[in-house]
């Protein structure tokens, strides 16, 4: 089964020097993560669940803005009667533990933004389903509709199939890259300190896990895989990330209040 955090290894390595070289004006090289060309790694934190975080744990001198998009992304005209429909749902968030900045609705194909659809299925209400193809992920609240969600998923597919469970959630969790990432990108323990589960990064408006995470565990067994908030709207219904399913950070906050742990996670094949 593949693990999402070792995927990330040899792509966010590589993308780090690359986002460094070509972008070194447009994000703070501090943090490469904010770098145009990283892929914000999609790691699975080995966190044990109920483990507490203070509410004023965050990683010092976080980027104060948000990253840059990909050149010409930010040019897209919005129609405005498309914005009036989502400028709510993808409003500012200061209410939270850390303030979210809006969607910028231009970074976005409308085509990924929270809608409800119709969908008949005979899974339960309160399932998720997850269709890593076409980058959606359902919220099934019955009567033949579910709340769709656009989702980002790994470059070679999400990799496997099959049920899960939401065996844990977090509010802002905190990034713990693998070992094997900080052996071969030693420089990233500038960014890093010793967190209750081992070396990581604090939750907070810069951390690659973005505002929500849900862990999807089969039986027994952690899948590894993740559904998490992303610091990175525009890459949401594209195949870029390291593994896991992002979401837009509002998206993710909304899942999350609506999906409980023990909720049932089916994952569609990828064709």
């Amino acid at each position: 089964m593949t693990d999402c955090r070792l995927i990330a290894i040899g792509l966010t390595i590589a993308s780090a020097f690359i986002g460094h070289n070509a972008t070194a004006q447009s994000c703070d090289d501090r943090f490469p993560w904010t770098c145009r060309g990283f892929l914000s790694p999609s790691s699975s934190p080995s966190v044990r669940p109920g483990a507490s975080r203070s509410s004023t744990d965050v990683a010092p001198n976080l980027p104060p803005s948000e990253p840059a998009a990909p050149s010409g992304e930010t040019n897209r005209s919005v129609d405005p009667a498309l914005r009036s429909k989502y400028a709510a749902l993808y409003a500012p968030v200061y209410d939270d533990r850390f303030p979210i900045k809006a969607v910028k609705l231009s970074q976005v194909n409308p085509e990924f933004l929270r809608t409800t659809v119709f969908y008949p299925t005979h899974e339960q209400p309160g399932t998720i389903v997850i269709d890593p193809q076409n980058h959606f992920l359902y919220f099934v609240v019955g009567g033949g509709k579910a709340l769709r969600y656009g989702v980002g998923v790994g470059r070679e597919g999400f990799g496997w199939s099959g049920d899960a469970t939401i065996h844990d959630k977090q509010e802002w969790p905190d990034w713990y890259p693998p070992k094997e990432m900080i052996q071969r990108q030693p420089e990233l323990k500038r960014y890093l300190s010793e967190l209750q589960s081992g070396l990581g990064m604090h939750g907070g408006p810069g951390n690659p896990l973005g505002a929500r995470a849900m862990y999807l565990w089969q039986g027994n067994k952690d899948t590894l895989f993740r559904i998490h908030g992303t610091v990175e709207p525009w890459t949401i219904g594209k195949s870029v990330s390291s593994g896991c399913i992002r979401m837009i950070n509002q998206d993710a906050i909304d899942l999350y209040q609506r999906a409980s742990v023990g909720t049932r996670v089916v994952v569609l094949p990828s064709h």
